[in-house]
């Protein structure tokens, strides 16, 4: 089974937890966009979705999908994204393309986060992953120089303009051992919009693409 074959068994498994007639919450990636066309199936079956980025809104309303805005909604059952490092205690790494903000904030509205990897995901210790940083653009030297405190060696990811017109700082070479005080050191620097790390907001549930099939873990 290839990779992209392990991040459609765990998009699709991820269609059993889409109540009828609810709102979905619906992120941002590649595994994301198999649960999209998954969620394409029973789009007659919901009212819509809330989405986390431009590019998964175009996907949704291409497939007939309404997407609400977050502002409307006053809370979803269930937010459905992806993770670029996940670890046993479902602290994540989120924000690879770029859509950490409005990822953590439809998560902050859900009341179950279902997580969707493939099994190259899962890490004993975040941090590989190189962690994103959104930050307002007038702040990123000083971010930098901050994040350098804090251990970490950030890069500017050239080129790149967050759906909220700002940049991201990715932080290489950081062993995160506290993700949800890393969490709060990095929030707290003036000019951060938010942190890619998941962790005072992880998964609730796990569904692993593996070559065996989608595994689920509650």
């Amino acid at each position: 089974m290839t990779q992209d074959e392990m991040k459609k068994a765990a998009g699709w498994a991820a269609l059993k937890y889409v109540e009828k007639g609810s709102i979905v919450g619906v992120g941002t990636g590649s595994t994301v966009n198999h649960f999209i066309d998954a969620l394409g199936t029973m789009k007659d079956e919901i009212k819509g979705a809330v989405s986390s980025s431009i590019a998964s809104t175009e996907r949704l309303q291409a497939l007939g999908i309404e997407v609400f805005d977050c502002n409307d909604v006053f809370k979803l059952d269930i937010y459905v994204d992806g993770a670029d490092e996940i670890n046993a205690q479902r602290d994540m790494i989120k924000g690879g393309g770029a859509a950490l903000t409005r990822e953590k904030i439809v998560a902050a509205i859900s009341d179950k986060f279902i997580c969707i990897v493939d099994d190259t995901k899962a890490v004993d210790v975040l941090g590989q992953f190189p962690l994103p940083v959104e930050v307002i653009p007038m702040a990123r030297s000083y971010i930098a120089r901050e994040l350098v405190k804090l251990g970490g060696d950030p890069v500017y990811r050239e080129g790149v303009i967050t759906d909220n017109g700002n940049v991201i700082l990715d932080v290489h070479n950081m062993q995160i051992t506290d993700p949800k005080a890393l969490e709060d050191k990095i929030n707290a620097l003036p000019g951060v919009v938010t942190v890619g790390l998941f962790a005072h907001r992880g998964a609730d549930v796990v569904i692993t693409g593996t070559p065996e099939g989608a595994k689920i873990s509650e």
